[in-house]
């Protein structure tokens, strides 16, 4: 018995004929063959396939998402130039000299004259990453769209350029991995002026990179009249750091409270911030203490805490709550 359906100004459709029982592309692909010769048709399948597995493998969406998050990250870096002695000149049975040696032997303004050009390297550098990351994700959203795509013979006829694409997306995606580290500095001028017959051994610059400092922001809290601030780095150096907080208070509302900011140098990674006012908002920001190495440095943390109200008007001090141990370190 056949049933009939009708109705939308729908074709009329048996329910006992095959095609009624089938998955969406499975549809596609039974209308597929029937728009191509058999040994075509193979040849679409084989390609369609390669084509799969590429994105599946070399660009897959949780790919390209790890690769944006380490973008973000180095965006939120600090960027640095490092000496390093090359070799000991012929003969030589001095040790090696030490970078902070070398900075003695360094000509100042020719290596204020590097940093521009390693700020100018990194800020090249980084834009050249988003672009290629964008590229990417474009070409990725291209290939999807030929995937998805009903015709079987667009994707035959245009071969050649998908091929194409393939490779130029491999090259990008090499160029992509192979500047994810920062490179080598050019020098082109000498920046050890001479030094009589001391033996100075040949250096190199590179860029080195430092992870963002970053608030905990589980641990950083307000009090009534101070906060509690804590950060962190996700590498932590061999060396001590020194780092600046600074502090301001939104929306002052008199003259005095405008005073209500500063600048804190800190050795460590934790200080309480005092003598703040209460049930208003600040904000607090933190990044290292600029040193004499540093080229770049686009990103500062910041964090918005509001402190709490303080007690009624004409409560009785003790029955305001226990009173709490000064903290050690004070602003």
């Amino acid at each position: 018995m056949n049933f009939q359906v009708t109705g939308l100004g729908l074709d009329r459709m048996k329910l006992d004929s095959p095609r009624a029982f089938l998955e969406p592309e499975e549809v596609e692909e039974a209308e597929g063959r029937q728009l191509l010769e058999p040994e075509a048709w193979r040849t679409y399948v084989e390609r369609r396939s390669g084509l799969r597995e590429f994105l599946i493998s070399e660009l897959s969406p949780q790919l390209l998402k790890r690769h944006h998050a380490r973008l973000e990250l180095l965006q939120k870096c600090s960027y640095h130039i490092e000496i390093l002695p090359k070799h000991l000149a012929l003969g030589d049975q001095n040790p090696l000299v030490l970078p902070n040696t070398m900075f003695q032997l360094i000509d100042p303004w020719k290596f204020q004259r590097m940093k521009k050009i390693g700020t100018a390297q990194t800020k090249i550098q980084l834009l050249l990453l988003s672009d290629l990351l964008e590229q990417l994700d474009w070409g990725r959203a291209q290939l999807d769209a030929l995937l998805e795509s009903p015709d079987p013979r667009p994707f035959l006829t245009g071969w050649g350029r998908v091929e194409r694409q393939l490779m130029d997306l491999a090259a990008i995606m090499d160029n992509f991995l192979a500047m994810m580290v920062p490179g080598r500095l050019h020098i082109k001028h000498r920046l050890v002026s001479d030094v009589g017959a001391t033996k100075v051994p040949h250096i190199r610059l590179i860029l080195s990179t430092k992870m963002p400092v970053m608030f905990d922001r589980k641990e950083s809290v307000a009090h009534q009249d101070w906060a509690s601030l804590h950060w962190f780095v996700t590498i932590q150096p061999s060396a001590p750091e020194q780092f600046e907080l600074r502090f301001k208070l939104l929306e002052p509302q008199t003259q005095q409270e405008c005073m209500q900011c500063g600048l804190i140098p800190v050795t460590a990674c934790s200080f309480n911030v005092r003598n703040l006012l209460p049930n208003r908002t600040y904000k607090f920001t933190i990044k290292r203490a600029e040193s004499y190495t540093l080229v770049y440095e686009p990103w500062w943390d910041s964090l918005t805490l509001h402190t709490k109200p303080g007690p009624p008007e004409g409560a009785h001090p003790l029955l305001a709550g226990p009173l709490r141990p000064a903290p050690n370190r004070t602003f």
